[in-house]
């Protein structure tokens, strides 16, 4: 796959958004991967979270919002906590999904699971579902 870069793309909308949503500064992530060492969900994520930070910071929407990563997250800060630059990444992970909900865009939905998978989910996972994915 070969992505053009741009200026253009670097500043659009999109990282404009996910920037005030979330308060964070994206370009300030210098990419050290602290945030990705201590998170719990990693290894059901498609990408890292520092690489949700680079594509956010790339403009690349189209390839970020195609991701299960955001989704995945489980906001419990242990990113926050890491990072050195102090940027709350679990804010940025927040802005993503909330991009995604206003497009209409939910990845789970809960009312289509079955019954036995939802019984096998920890309640704590169903609510944290019904907080993210509900707009």
């Amino acid at each position: 796959m070969r992505t053009n870069i741009s200026k253009k793309k670097i500043r659009d909308d999109f990282v404009n958004k996910v920037e005030e949503i979330s308060g964070q500064k994206l370009l300030a992530c210098y990419q050290c991967g602290k945030c990705s060492a201590g998170c719990p969900a990693v290894g059901e994520m498609d990408i890292l979270p520092n690489q949700v930070i680079r594509y956010a910071q790339l403009g690349l929407k189209e390839e970020l919002l195609e991701t299960n990563s955001v989704w995945v997250c489980a906001s419990c800060y242990t990113c926050n906590v890491r990072c050195p630059k102090g940027i709350k990444i679990a804010e940025v992970m927040e802005a993503v999904r909330q991009v995604l909900l206003r497009k209409r865009k939910d990845h789970v939905q809960v009312a289509k699971l079955s019954d036995e998978a939802k019984a096998s989910v920890p309640a704590i996972a169903l609510i944290s579902n019904f907080r993210k994915f509900t707009s």
